[in-house]
């Protein structure tokens, strides 16, 4: 149903539908803000349910609000994705891939005519004995390292004695039981590394020669 009413301002006739009872738009006529009556307000200003002789008389327009878009906005999502890449790419750590020289075959030959028993090694002031026991045990030069921090401190500490020769130790020995874990090897030679020793040897041994 249209209602017919008077604008305020120019008295102009006017037609509105119903449902905008309460509505308010420019007039057309005089550009001022009018209120489309509501029902209860029929009388008031003139304003009456509108009748087949209103025909003629244009019907107010009003512009649809605009529904908002329901399509979730993924530039936000986006932005998090690269600060999340750029963050991990700039906070990430790479393992450098280490290796221990091994002698070619003719090198190999002539150290073996050269080999020496542990004992002696371990009588050379030129050499840190480690050892490894079974259960991963690490010793430097008989004294426990528990953990890798001790261990690398222990190193040091024996890489900067002087022996009886009056000279420092520049070469490792790492004695390792069969049976210790190849990550607790690992950690004794990169150790070694760390604290500058130029040599770096490694045996296997029994649990007996411990």
């Amino acid at each position: 149903m249209k209602i017919r009413f008077r604008c305020q301002n120019c008295h102009r006739v006017l037609l509105a539908d119903d449902q905008y009872a309460g509505a308010r738009f420019h007039c057309p006529g005089c550009r001022q803000p009018v209120v489309v009556p509501r029902a209860e307000d029929l009388a008031v200003a003139g304003a009456r349910p509108a009748r087949a002789e209103d025909e003629g008389i244009p019907a107010v327009k009003f512009q649809r609000k605009r529904t908002t878009d329901d399509e979730i906005d993924m530039t936000p999502m986006i932005d998090c994705v690269f600060l999340l890449l750029i963050f991990f790419l700039v906070t990430a750590t790479f393992a450098l891939q280490k290796s221990h020289e091994v002698p070619p075959p003719e090198r190999r030959d002539a150290a073996a005519k050269q080999a020496r028993t542990v004992e002696q090694l371990e009588a050379d002031d030129d050499f840190v004995i480690v050892k490894i026991e079974k259960d991963n045990t690490v010793f430097v030069n008989g004294s426990e390292a528990p953990s890798r921090q001790e261990l690398l401190v222990k190193l040091r500490e024996a890489r900067n004695h002087a022996g009886s020769s009056g000279r420092k130790p520049s070469s490792l020995l790492v004695l390792a039981d069969g049976e210790a874990r190849h990550e607790t090897v690992i950690t004794a030679i990169d150790a070694g590394n760390g604290v500058g020793m130029e040599s770096v040897r490694l045996a296997t041994v029994s649990e007996e020669d411990f």
